[in-house]
């Protein structure tokens, strides 16, 4: 299992912030650093996914429990 170097909760954000923030927060991070990201947006799971093909960025995890979403996040 994978430790997050840094957490970002983006529950109770709405598309498009918790890729806002995602993205914000990445750019603080370095290369092959992790990202975990808490969400509530039920569309975070496909922006998510689209996000990190479209970056380069590995999604290494997504999980979904009681209509919360985490996501962990590997920068390129």
């Amino acid at each position: 299992m994978t430790t997050a170097t840094q957490t970002l909760d983006a529950r109770g954000l709405n598309c498009p912030l918790p890729i806002l923030r995602t993205k914000k927060a990445l750019n603080t991070l370095s290369a092959g650093d992790t990202l975990e990201v808490r969400a509530s947006d039920p569309g975070s799971v496909k922006d998510m996914q689209a996000f990190c093909q479209q970056t380069g960025n590995e999604l290494v995890s997504a999980n979904d429990a009681n209509g919360e979403y985490a996501f962990l996040i590997r920068k390129s």
